[in-house]
């Protein structure tokens, strides 16, 4: 064989080895999902979306963050530190007054369920009346618990000393008697009543008209410049629950796992909660001009428009 027959088989054999060999994985892109605190429903989704494979079947490489509160998340999500996390309505609304535009894309639902404003069982405090002047825990400011806590004043016409101390501090200090009520979040309303240790105030899902709860929302320069990139989030995120619904008893060990709840506790978040969540995120006008009504009532000034505070994204849930 001659020497340049010898170096084509050469080349020959090296794009044979070339040909054989596994096509690149596709690079990922990394999506910072902001949850206002570890004990709430959005942890789960965020959680079961990487651990099922959800968001890498987007082509997304999942940074999951736990912040004290919805305050602490819409900072995370303005300063672009997040991508996508639950908001409320009021808090975005008033935000983009100030320039700090941001918008929900993905709603939650329209009931707050789960949602308390709780007192030590102990306590003397009979009505919510009875809090005037006096300290009411919140996760923090601009919250979903700050918004519910304006609300409850306002509907009983008194004023609480709002006092932010994180989704992990809630219950601890209403217990130690630092505060004299405190709103509460589901799973956490759910195991303190059922343990004997709170009693409920108000309960907002039945004590509220239907209104937008919240969503995922997203800054408007993601929007103008990635939407698909937030669509695959969200496709991700609405998988996470339809697997959720699909797999009951694997929705209810996650949750007991996650916020390390009896099982029982945890079948009921996943019955009064999850089963309640919006399965298609869509959001109607309707839903968040009742939210900053409810907002405006309560005290909440310089909202922008209902019609600027969110947009309807196509959400295609991803499958496992």
């Amino acid at each position: 064989m001659t020497t340049k027959s010898m170096a084509r088989l050469a080349v020959l054999v090296a794009l044979g080895a070339l040909l054989s060999l596994p096509a690149a994985a596709p690079a990922q892109e990394t999506i910072r999902i902001g949850c206002p605190t570890k004990t709430y429903f959005p942890t789960i989704l965020a959680t079961v979306a990487k651990e099922k494979g959800l968001f890498e079947k987007e082509g997304l490489r999942p940074e999951i963050t736990i912040y004290r509160g919805g305050g602490e998340t819409f900072e995370a999500i303005a300063a672009n530190s997040a991508d996508l996390g639950p908001v409320a309505v009021p808090l975005v609304a008033t935000s983009r007054k100030r320039g700090v535009l941001t918008k929900i894309v993905g709603g939650n639902g329209d009931e707050w369920s789960g949602w308390i404003l709780g007192v030590r069982a102990a306590s003397p405090i009979k009505s919510a009346k009875e809090l005037d002047g006096k300290k009411v825990g919140i996760t923090s400011a601009g919250s979903g618990t700050d918004t519910l806590a304006l609300w409850g004043q306002s509907e009983h016409k008194v004023t609480f000393q709002r006092v932010p101390v994180g989704g992990g501090g809630l219950v601890p200090n209403l217990l130690n008697d630092n505060l004299a009520a405190a709103v509460i979040y589901s799973p956490l309303s759910y195991q303190v009543v059922s343990e004997g240790k709170v009693r409920v105030l108000m309960d907002f899902a039945t004590a509220m008209p239907p209104n937008l709860i919240g969503g995922w929302a997203a800054t408007e320069k993601n929007l103008t410049e990635r939407r698909p990139f937030i669509q695959k989030g969200l496709n991700a995120l609405y998988g996470a629950l339809e697997y959720l619904r699909n797999n009951p008893d694997y929705a209810i060990k996650t949750i007991a796992a996650n916020n390390e709840l009896p099982m029982e506790i945890a079948k009921m978040e996943y019955e009064k909660t999850f089963l309640r969540l919006s399965r298609d995120g869509k959001i109607t006008l309707a839903s968040v001009e009742k939210a900053m009504e409810l907002a405006a009532a309560s005290g909440v000034k310089d909202m922008a428009p209902a019609a600027e505070v969110f947009m309807n994204v196509p959400i295609t849930p991803t499958k496992p």
